[in-house]
């Protein structure tokens, strides 16, 4: 990985903002997408896509879309003692959220807090009692004195709190520690394609960006494809390695390429469009491992729009998504751009057609 592109994964995985808080990441998505595109476009909600057009009016129209959101929390009560009661935004395991970092962001300004923990000394004498909490029982403490002094400083329901961590590589280079994965993983794959074709003439319109909230239930798609109206859609995104203690018949491992996602409950890949992808990939030499999921993507919605949009979801896997510290391969990544970069130069007219085909 090269020095800007390390800075372009720092920058975005250390930026903050999960789902309905993601301007922090428009904004400098944006700056960056601009000089990069022909023309941009922002949906209702904030998603943000940048067009290569194509003087070919029959030239079919790709859209790869990253998602701009990350988890994390939203403040639902101010305890008298000036702790704070949230809702997760997104997907949570319970048992990773205790003792971490996170940032508190209020209209004005932005505050360290902590998410509380139960001491081990406050456990002795409880026997087989079970101590795994759940969300509701999680508070954050930023370490307001009282609810009257939360309020002094800014702090009201409908806050956000997002994780606060810093990215690191590997002591081998080979891997990195990172928040927010998915899906800045999108985004900066999205910005290092279109680098890639800044003076490539693609066979299609090209609209690469990334949509918001869709760690929420995938609400940001379905304006964006209703804004954009692709001929096909792929939602670059990152999903959950299997393959701690073995990867034998695991899905999703790490080093072994990029992700086909064939299936997953909300998605069945489209047959010619597997075709495509798999030889799309052999002729370019780029790893690749089929992928089987149990959860969604942003091309669950934007198959269900428009006239129905044949869709699939590409990536990397990456351990410990949807926490603090997810673990994943560089050289996966490079193999998912390098395919990205493939599909965008080899999606024609005739490759549409037979896709779409009977």
């Amino acid at each position: 990985m090269n020095a800007k592109t390390w800075a372009r994964v720092k920058k975005y995985t250390e930026l903050q903002g999960t789902s309905g808080q993601e301007q922090i990441i428009r904004k400098a998505f944006r700056d960056e997408l601009l000089p990069l595109v022909d023309d941009i476009k922002q949906d209702g909600l904030g998603g943000v896509f940048g067009v290569k057009h194509n003087s070919n009016e029959h030239a079919p129209r790709v859209m790869f879309a990253a998602h701009m959101d990350e988890v994390g929390f939203i403040v639902t009560n101010i305890l008298p003692n000036g702790a704070l009661k949230v809702a997760n935004v997104g997907g949570w395991n319970p048992t990773v959220i205790s003792s971490q970092r996170f940032t508190l962001f209020t209209k004005d300004a932005t505050y360290p807090v902590v998410s509380s923990s139960v001491s081990p000394h406050l456990l002795r004498g409880r026997g087989s009692q079970s101590i795994l909490p759940t969300i509701d029982d999680i508070l954050f403490d930023a370490g307001f004195l009282d609810e009257i002094e939360a309020h002094a400083f800014g702090v009201f329901p409908g806050d956000f709190i997002v994780p606060e961590v810093t990215t690191i590589m590997t002591a081998n280079k080979k891997r990195v520690m990172s928040k927010a994965w998915d899906n800045r993983f999108g985004m900066v794959t999205i910005l290092e394609t279109l680098a890639a074709l800044k003076d490539v003439q693609t066979p299609n319109t090209l609209i690469m960006g990334a949509d918001v909230q869709e760690e929420v239930g995938v609400r940001g798609a379905h304006g964006a494809v209703n804004l954009m109206k692709p001929d096909i859609f792929f939602a670059i995104d990152s999903s959950a390695a299997d393959d701690i203690g073995s990867s034998t018949g695991r899905q999703g491992v790490l080093d072994q390429g990029t992700l086909l996602r064939v299936f997953d409950p909300t998605v069945v890949l489209p047959l010619r469009l597997k075709e495509f992808l798999l030889s799309t990939a052999e002729d370019n030499h780029i790893p690749y491992q089929y992928f089987v999921s149990q959860g969604g993507t942003d091309a669950a919605a934007a198959q269900s729009e428009l006239t129905g949009v044949p869709s699939v979801a590409l990536g990397v896997a990456s351990r410990y998504i949807h926490t603090h510290q997810t673990v994943w391969s560089i050289a996966d990544f490079e193999a998912a751009k390098d395919f990205v970069i493939a599909i965008a130069k080899n999606l024609d007219e005739t490759n549409l057609k037979t896709i779409l085909g009977d």
